[in-house]
C-alpha cells in the first residue's frame, strides 16, 4: 500500500485542516439535519481525505466497506438511448461517482443516474441518518446544462439524499449551486505543516532522515500534501539511507513536459509540431488534466525566453487556457498553443538573427 493510503487520516481531528473547520464539521454531523456541501481548494490540500472522514462520522467504519463498480447505464436522451459507462465507488451509505468523465454527455448523467442513486432512501437504522449521500468529484468541470439539473436534482430529492460536491476552484460551479450548499474552502497545507507529517511517516517506517531533507520534499511539492508523500516514497526507492546531497525526482509528466518545451526551442515546424502533438496525446491518454499540461509547458517555456518575449506568451497562454474551458477537445487548444509558440519565436529569431 502506497504511503499516501496509509497514513490517511480517519477522524476529522487528524485531518490536517484548520481547527474551526473540523468543529464545525462535527457540529454539523452531532445535529439531524446535514446540508449539501461543496469542498473546494488546490489539489492536494486533502478534499477527499476529509470526506471520507466525515462519512465516517456520519455512518461509522461500514463507509469505508467500498466497492468499485463499472456500471453502464441506458439513458433516455430524448429521441433515442444511449449507453453511459461510468465507474463508481459506493457503500452502504453513500456513492462516489466523477460525472465529468462522460465529457459532453455529463447532463444525463446528472438528470438520470443521479436521479436513480438519489430515490433509493436508506432505511433508518439504530440512529443513523435516513439519507443517502452522493459525492460529486470535479463539479466545476460540469457543463453548464449539466449544473442547471444538478440544481433541480439538488432542491427535489433533498428529504432522502444529500450532496457532496468537490472541485479545486469555486468559481466555475454556477451561483445557483454554491448558494444550495455549505460552501467550504479548504487551503493548502503550509510547508512547515507538511515537514511535520513527513517526519511522521519516517518515523513510522522507521527511517533516519537528514538534517533538511523533509523541508526539501515540502518545497518541491508546490505545497501539495499527496505530491510530498509521493516524492518522499519514491526517494526511499531510489536510494536508502538518504544522503544530504539526494536529489529530489521530479514526477515523470514534469519530465515529460520539460522534454516537449526544449522540442519546441530547438525547431519550429510543421512536422516538429506533429512530433509534439503525439507527446500531448501522450499526457492526455495518462489522465494528466489538460490546464496543468499546458500551465507546467508555459513554465517549462518562459525559463528559456528572452525577458521581451515572456509577456505576450503569457497573453497568449491564458487566450488559449480560457478558450480550452469554453470548448470540448484539449488537445485543439494546446496544440493551437504551441503552433502560436513557435510562429511568436521564429519570428523573433528571424528579427533578431536574420
Amino acid at each position: 500500500m502506497l504511503w499516501v493510503d496509509k497514513y490517511r487520516p480517519k477522524s476529522l481531528d487528524k485531518v490536517l485542516v484548520h481547527e474551526d473547520v473540523a468543529q464545525n464539521l462535527k457540529k454539523l454531523v452531532t445535529e439531524q439535519d446535514c446540508p449539501h456541501l461543496l469542498f473546494y481548494g488546490p489539489s492536494g490540500s486533502g478534499k477527499k481525505t476529509l470526506i471520507m472522514a466525515l462519512l465516517r462520522q456520519m455512518f461509522g467504519a461500514s463507509a469505508e466497506k467500498v466497492k468499485v463498480e463499472n456500471k453502464t447505464w441506458k439513458v433516455d436522451a430524448g429521441s433515442r438511448t444511449i449507453d453511459l459507462e461510468l465507474t463508481t465507488l459506493s457503500s452502504s451509505h453513500h456513492v462516489e461517482l466523477n460525472p465529468s468523465d462522460a465529457g459532453f454527455q455529463d447532463r444525463y448523467i446528472v438528470q438520470e443516474i443521479i436521479k436513480e442513486m438519489a430515490k433509493n432512501r436508506p432505511i433508518d437504522v439504530k440512529g443513523k441518518k435516513g439519507f443517502k449521500v452522493l459525492v460529486l468529484n470535479e463539479v466545476d468541470k460540469l457543463s453548464r446544462e449539466a449544473q442547471h439539473s444538478l440544481r433541480r436534482t439538488m432542491e427535489k430529492y433533498s428529504a432522502s439524499c444529500r450532496l457532496i460536491l468537490c472541485c479545486d476552484s469555486s468559481s466555475k460551479v454556477t451561483e445557483a449551486v454554491r448558494s444550495r450548499c455549505l460552501n467550504v474552502r479548504i487551503s493548502a497545507p503550509k510547508e512547515d505543516q507538511i515537514v511535520k507529517v513527513l517526519e511522521f511517516i519516517g518515523k513510522k517506517e522507521g527511517l533516519q532522515l537528514p538534517p533538511g531533507f523533509a523541508a526539501r520534499i515540502a518545497e518541491k511539492s508546490g505545497r501539495s500534501l499527496r505530491r510530498a508523500i509521493l516524492s518522499f516514497e519514491t526517494c526511499r526507492v531510489q536510494q536508502y539511507p538518504f544522503t544530504n546531497n539526494q536529489v529530489i525526482p521530479p514526477m515523470d509528466w514534469e519530465e515529460y513536459v520539460s522534454e516537449i518545451a526544449a522540442d519546441i526551442m530547438k525547431e519550429q515546424s510543421p512536422k516538429r509540431l506533429f512530433q509534439v502533438r503525439g507527446k500531448l496525446y501522450e499526457l492526455l491518454v495518462n489522465c494528466i488534466p489538460p490546464e496543468v499540461i499546458l500551465k507546467r509547458l508555459l513554465h517549462e517555456l518562459l525559463k528559456k525566453l528572452d525577458s521581451e518575449l515572456k509577456h505576450e506568451v503569457c497573453h497568449w497562454a491564458a487566450y488559449y487556457e480560457h478558450s480550452m474551458r469554453l470548448g470540448q477537445k484539449a488537445i485543439f487548444h494546446i496544440e493551437a498553443f504551441v503552433a502560436k509558440f513557435m510562429s511568436i519565436y521564429k519570428g523573433f529569431l528571424i528579427a533578431t538573427f536574420g
